[in-house]
């Protein structure tokens, strides 16, 4: 049995128009005339424990409509939801002591207060002996490298200073899953490392379920080993992240410097994606030509400073699925 099993699963929400004028819109407040919009419309899926699971899609695809539904803040239309034997709307405080959640642009830290205070008042909302939580936060602060600032108000922290605190706070109870909502939005290069590097630790060690929102496929491609991709509120893709990128064929780039360019024709199968002065990059399948070959063909027009062979960008193999979807 799946730690957290979704079926059929769907959300609707009834969106009042009116049309523009003054009387319009008082006459909207007596007869107002609505649409119903299919948020989330009859999705099904299974997560298992110790997954790590990117959970994508486009702004307005239903990505935060869900989650809402499976931490339990609201009530599906139809369907069914068990996150850890608990339906989450039905047993809201049972399944709060279950997960963790941390949303980019929300705090559950007091502003004005150091974390260290926000963590032992936590500690009592979750009603956890006083001693447990001290334990707790004592690894949370070693792990995360809070001792720095983990006394000084949250106020005066640093945007990635913030989010460790963040992670602290949803982690204090031990719970089983984790929702994370763009982590790392915001966050420069290093901090977003240091974040990076607890979550994959968090999830190989503890086996910590994460289902991952963002928008950063960097964080995608560096954490998760399954991605779920929802647009208009429907799953439109559901596997591990090898699979994803072989839905369109094994795409490489091939990204070339070259000493002087003369311009040459391509092979088939091959596509000039970009350059910038001399630096070439050549999307191909490899499927159809293999690299040596390519790089063979190059070297008999042009000589070459440098060179280096990538797979294709996991945000590139994501935008074609939705291209892909919205053209069928």
């Amino acid at each position: 049995m799946p730690l957290i099993r979704v079926e059929n699963l769907k959300k609707e929400f009834r969106v009042h128009k009116t049309s523009g004028g003054m009387m319009n819109s008082v006459k909207g407040l007596f007869f107002s005339r609505g649409e119903v919009v299919n948020a989330v419309d009859d999705i099904s899926f299974g997560i298992e424990k110790g997954e790590f699971v990117g959970y994508l899609g486009p702004n307005g695809a239903g990505k935060s409509t869900s989650i809402k539904m499976l931490t339990g803040i609201l009530v599906p239309t139809s369907g069914d939801i068990v996150v850890g034997g608990i339906t989450p709307y039905r047993d809201r405080k049972l399944n709060s002591k279950n997960i963790g959640v941390v949303f980019g642009q929300r705090t559950q830290l007091w502003w004005d207060l150091p974390p260290i205070d926000s963590y032992k008042l936590l500690g009592k909302i979750y009603r956890r002996p006083s001693k447990e939580i001290q334990l707790k936060i004592e690894f949370l602060t070693e792990l995360l490298e809070l001792q720095e600032f983990i006394k000084s108000p949250v106020r005066k922290l640093s945007l990635g200073q913030k989010m460790r605190c963040e992670l602290a706070a949803a982690l204090l109870h031990s719970p089983e899953i984790l929702y994370l909502d763009e982590p790392t939005i915001g966050l420069d290069v290093v901090a977003k490392d240091s974040i990076r590097a607890f979550l994959t630790r968090l999830n190989e060690t503890e086996k910590t379920t994460i289902i991952l929102t963002t928008h950063d496929m960097g964080d995608v491609e560096k954490l998760c080993k399954r991605v779920i991709v929802i647009d208009s509120g429907k799953i439109i893709h559901d596997s591990s992240i090898e699979r994803l990128r072989n839905r369109f064929g094994n795409h490489r780039v091939l990204e070339v410097e070259y000493d002087e360019f003369s311009e040459f024709s391509l092979p088939e199968n091959v596509t000039t994606v970009k350059n910038i002065g001399n630096r070439f990059f050549y999307q191909f399948d490899s499927d159809k030509i293999k690299a040596p070959e390519l790089i063979k063909r190059i070297l008999e027009h042009n000589s070459i400073s440098d060179l280096s062979l990538v797979d294709v960008d996991i945000e590139e193999v994501i935008r074609k699925i939705y291209h892909e979807k919205r053209t069928v």
